[in-house]
């Protein structure tokens, strides 16, 4: 083979991966937020979009809620007290609660409930749910926005739905157990305990919660579906479910994002 042909096969081969990358990136930003204006338009309301809304959300967010926020308890109740004797045997009491709340409630809860949603609702797209999303001509390239609305819309809203209800549950649930684990019973800790958290939930923490949940909650929706439905048009049979490794790559960036925000 002459040398300059072997270097432009290798020059191609070096760019077709970053093109092939980007591709597929701004695809799943197109059907992202082509399917988050169907799903929030009013035009889309009707009662058997309603009536698919509401069965997703109750298999998505109502049957999992108890013993989700149940474990969620269980787990969060063995930290906070890890974290409260530890505090009190370093002399450190008045910052165990402070370290609760900064530690589990802002960091570990969202993310605790994004990582479970995917992995039971929103990994669940395969080639089944979204192969009629496509149009059978133009080798199936073109987006049927009927079935993108009717059928797509309904389990996005219920998926990010499901983030932001387990995690607000689920953090006042570890508020509750950490109160009760630092004061007991008593009613006379009230004072200190609403003063300190908030302390830690001033302006731009709570902003910050609210839009970090916010975020995963879109990116739990909206990556799996999209991916989903990129390899249902270029009929892949690879073996690892569309779309996880990259939503775990922007639940990552996400979580970095917000701690550099917060503490650098």
């Amino acid at each position: 083979m002459h040398p300059h042909i072997t270097a432009t096969a290798s020059g191609n081969s070096w760019l077709a991966a970053p093109l092939r990358h980007a591709r597929s990136w701004w695809h799943m930003l197109h059907v992202g937020s082509l399917v988050l204006v169907l799903g929030l338009s009013p035009s889309s309301y009707t009662k058997a979009f309603r009536q698919r809304t509401a069965q997703h959300v109750y298999t998505s967010t109502w049957q999992v809620m108890p013993w989700f926020t149940a474990l969620s308890a269980l787990l969060s109740l063995v930290l906070i007290r890890i974290v409260v004797v530890t505090a009190l045997s370093y002399g450190l009491s008045q910052y165990a609660l402070q370290m609760v709340v900064r530690v589990l409630v802002l960091e570990l809860i969202p993310l605790a409930a994004a990582l479970f949603v995917a992995l039971r609702a929103g990994l669940a797209f395969n080639a089944g749910a979204v192969g009629l999303a496509t149009q059978p001509t133009a080798a199936q390239k073109t987006l049927d926005l009927d079935h993108l609305r009717d059928h797509l819309a309904p389990r996005v809203l219920a998926d990010a739905f499901a983030v932001l209800a387990l995690a607000t549950l689920s953090s006042v649930v570890i508020l509750v157990l950490a109160y009760l684990t630092v004061y007991g019973l008593s009613p006379w800790g009230l004072p200190g305990f609403t003063r300190t958290v908030g302390q830690v939930f001033d302006l731009s923490v709570s902003m910050g919660f609210a839009l970090k949940t916010l975020f995963f909650s879109l990116a739990v929706a909206v990556v799996p579906m999209a991916a989903s439905l990129e390899a249902t048009q270029q009929h892949a049979t690879d073996t690892i479910q569309p779309g996880a490794v990259r939503l775990f790559l922007v639940l990552f960036l996400l979580e970095a994002a917000s701690l550099v925000v917060k503490y650098v």
